[in-house]
């Protein structure tokens, strides 16, 4: 491992040596986006400098049995610990190495820089240490420089630090840090970027813009702008300008200074419409590269927007039920409201009101109280932990307070204004973190326990693995929208029949009635589509067998007794047959009038029990004649259940946009195991546990990534074993469809399999 590192030369998987924020400005910039240059002390440093100046057994001895609930033990541990860092002598071979690479930034002279520190434990899909580490702006000189890297491998080490890393249950010796130093942007205007609107889970993208340096804003000293974008519409939706009277500027000699805004600009929306719409592109793109929701810090200068931090979002809402929200606005009505503010992350919370000022020590702040200040800071993590809410006065979406407060799963309502002045010490009241309103008086209502599964969704961590859910009846297509998913992974088009048609649809056909089919397939396909637009819906096409199909009214015309249905003439077969083909036409014209007419383009398509190759290629060409073409906005999957689709996986991803295993189906065809045989499941045959069915699932993931295609799954094993759940994460598994009663928790198997994953990279680094 080398000590100093171009950024260019990261990548996202070098996060144990570089740190997240360094990871991610090295994966930015190798993706073609502008990202400022720079260099990285990476955690090979960290560690001589430890050795050097040895530190870490005194380091060990200053945390040992530390009381972390008291602020004054804290802030004296941290104080001991950071001054040894700052004092400590910086080796000679690494200070020449520093400066070199420094002079480079400036084409033989020292430029400004920023000196950011970037932990292993940052950015994490899991935690995202908003703020934990110090950052540097308009470093200038060698002598600057070297300090400002120690102040930041000491600041690995202060009480908010501290703190965050036991709430989030990561050893102190187990994260690093790396320092990252690259050309200062001195930005006209800077902001935050969230790819997924953090409260609502709404596909919008959120924008926060303000005059200046950034820092002013992230620390949330001012209230920014907000513009909401349809990312899929190139739409601004919403926008909430602020009046900023102040920003931040560089100094004549480098240092941040404060600068008064022009009283005629204070007020104006911070960029024009074409520059919000251009960055809202911009992370689209971020978000398309890393396949998740993005927090994204940008800076623009001189009309050039540059990237300067990327990490995954790290929260979802706690509720996102509107009928609930209803009933609760309902049953608020007649309350005293006393302060309303913009919702930051959502829930409720009640409890006596403490109001907080910086000079304060953090003691005065109680387990259960509401937390009431200007702006916190990161210095205030440790009593942002014991409360049950936050408000402050200041402050957007995107800000310190509002990131903490949604990844403490925690009530938080910022830019209030004057909450500080209206709310009294010891007053009891009320916190709606999804409305922005605060209430007088404690909450006595209890949620009824007829509440849907999907409404009492708890706050669920943001996994790399896309999360989607199986939906089967239509009916309840909008309660299951409401689950921390992202989109249907399979919706079966054989229960609208059952539900909506109930007649085999060869027969309706003859009766001349096919319009009426189409139209009733695609009134189905439309209740579930219009539910989590603009999610994506993976409609599989009809996958009856034989016997169920003999089953349907007027079926024993159409269809033949076969001995094993189950192996017989079932999905593609059907379609590519003569005697089918007219009734398939009449699903893809369904899809189609459910895209085309009802504007539903979150609908796709997915082929069951695929064959050949061949078979593949004429459904297309009557995909083709009914108007569905492949395309960025539609796509067309296959399922893998016959173990062909493993061996030739390469060859059928030509001609895919992705695959979907079938579990059950895959596990029954490669076992030899009659998935309906009670004696051959009692007797262990049919378990996707198998050594040989986990092999063929990580022989397809690995030769359909080699094509650039990816794989999901739809069957019940990850919901059901958390050990298989972990082997899908672990093999590389794209996605994961569920069904919605099993949602919540297989997230937790998801979140929890990632993050041991990291946590073990990070340990081979050591």
């Amino acid at each position: 491992m080398k000590r100093l590192m171009s950024i260019k030369n990261l990548g996202v998987n070098d996060i144990p040596i570089a740190g997240g924020k360094a990871a991610n400005l090295g994966e930015l910039t190798s993706a073609g986006f502008e990202v400022p240059p720079g260099f990285v002390l990476t955690t090979e440093s960290f560690d001589y400098y430890l050795k050097y100046n040895k530190l870490k057994d005194f380091i060990a001895d200053a945390l040992s049995g530390l009381d972390m609930s008291s602020d004054a033990a804290l802030q004296d541990a941290s104080g001991k610990i950071r001054k040894a860092f700052e004092e400590g002598e910086m080796p000679k071979d690494l200070e020449s190495s520093v400066i070199e690479e420094y002079k480079k930034l400036g084409k033989g002279k020292f430029p400004l820089v920023a000196v950011r520190s970037s932990a292993t434990a940052e950015d994490l899909p899991t935690a995202s240490f908003a703020g934990q580490q110090d950052t540097y702006l308009n470093v200038s000189g060698p002598e600057s420089l070297l300090k400002s890297v120690k102040r930041c491998w000491a600041s690995l080490f202060t009480p908010r630090a501290l703190a965050y890393r036991v709430s989030k249950n990561f050893e102190h010796d187990k994260v690093k840090l790396a320092v990252v130093v690259q050309r200062m942007v001195n930005s006209d205007i800077s902001g935050i970027m969230f790819t997924i609107d953090p409260n609502s889970e709404l596909p919008h993208i959120i924008i926060e813009a303000g005059y200046g340096l950034g820092e002013a804003l992230v620390g949330g000293k001012v209230t920014p702008d907000t513009y909401v974008v349809d990312k899929f519409h190139r739409k601004i939706l919403n926008r909430r300008i602020s009046n900023q009277t102040w920003k931040l500027v560089r100094g004549e000699s480098g240092e941040c200074m404060k600068e008064d805004i022009p009283a005629d600009l204070a007020s104006k929306q911070k960029m024009t419409d074409e520059q919000i719409l251009d960055l809202a592109e911009i992370g689209n793109q971020i978000e398309m590269h890393y396949d998740r929701p993005m927090d994204i810090e940008w800076a623009m200068e001189g009309g050039n927007v540059y990237i300067v931090q990327a990490r995954p979002v790290t929260t979802l809402s706690k509720d996102k039920n509107d009928k609930a929200g209803k009933a609760e606005e309902k049953i608020e009505s007649s309350r005293t409201i006393l302060v309303k503010g913009l919702g930051a992350s959502p829930g409720k919370a009640s409890g006596p009101v403490r109001i907080y000022q910086e000079d304060m020590s953090l003691d005065v702040v109680k387990k259960g109280d509401i937390m009431v200040t200007q702006m916190t800071t990161p210095d205030m993590v440790p009593a942002m932990t014991r409360t049950s809410a936050i408000i402050t006065d200041e402050g957007g979406m995107t800000c310190h307070a509002a990131i903490v407060a949604r990844e403490l799963g925690i009530p938080c309502i910022v830019g209030a204004n004057n909450a500080t002045e209206v709310l009294k010490n010891g007053m009891e009241v009320t916190v709606h973190g999804q409305t922005g309103v605060v209430y007088e008086g404690l909450d006595k209502e209890d949620r009824p326990a007829s509440t849907p599964v999907a409404a009492m969704a708890p706050s669920a961590p943001v996994t790399g693995t896309k999360i989607m859910v199986n939906v089967g009846v239509p009916q309840k297509a909008e309660e299951y929208a409401q689950l921390p998913v992202q989109g249907v992974g399979l919706m079966r088009i054989e229960f609208l029949f059952t539900s909506y048609i109930q007649e085999h649809p060869c027969a309706l056909i003859e009766q001349g009635r096919e319009r009426e089919l189409v139209e009733k397939l695609s009134q189905g396909i439309a209740t579930v589509a219009k539910a989590f637009y603009p999610r994506p819906i993976i409609l599989r096409t009809s996958d009856f067998k034989t016997n169920e199909y003999r089953d349907m009214k007027g079926g024993a015309k159409y269809e033949p007794k076969e001995q094993n249905p189950m192996i017989g003439w079932r999905g593609c077969s059907r379609y590519v047959s003569e005697s089918y083909r007219d009734a398939f036409l009449a699903e893809l014209k369904a899809i189609k009038r459910a895209r085309d007419e009802m504007g539903l383009t979150n609908v796709w398509m997915m082929l069951p029990f695929v064959r050949t190759v061949e078979e593949v290629v004429k459904i297309e060409r009557l995909m083709n004649d009914v108007g569905l073409f492949r395309g960025n906005d539609f796509k067309l999957y296959l399922m893998a259940e016959v173990p062909v689709i493993v061996f030739m996986a390469e060859e059928f991803a030509e001609h895919c946009d992705g695959f979907s295993i079938g579990s059950n189906d895959l596990t029954q065809l490669t076992m030899g195991a009659d998935r309906d045989s009670d004696i051959l499941g009692r007797m262990g045959y049919f378990d996707e546990r198998n050594v040989a069915i986990k092999r063929a699932i990580a022989h397809l993931i690995k030769h359909a990534h080699n094509k650039g295609v990816p794989v999901g799954i739809c069957g019940q094993a990850p919901s059901v074993y958390p050990e298989f759940c972990e082997f899908l994460v672990r093999a590389g598994i794209d996605s994961i469809s569920l069904n919605a009663d099993t949602v919540l928790k297989t997230i937790s198997y998801v979140a929890a399999a990632e993050q041991r994953m990291v946590l073990e990279s990070i340990r081979k680094q050591k």
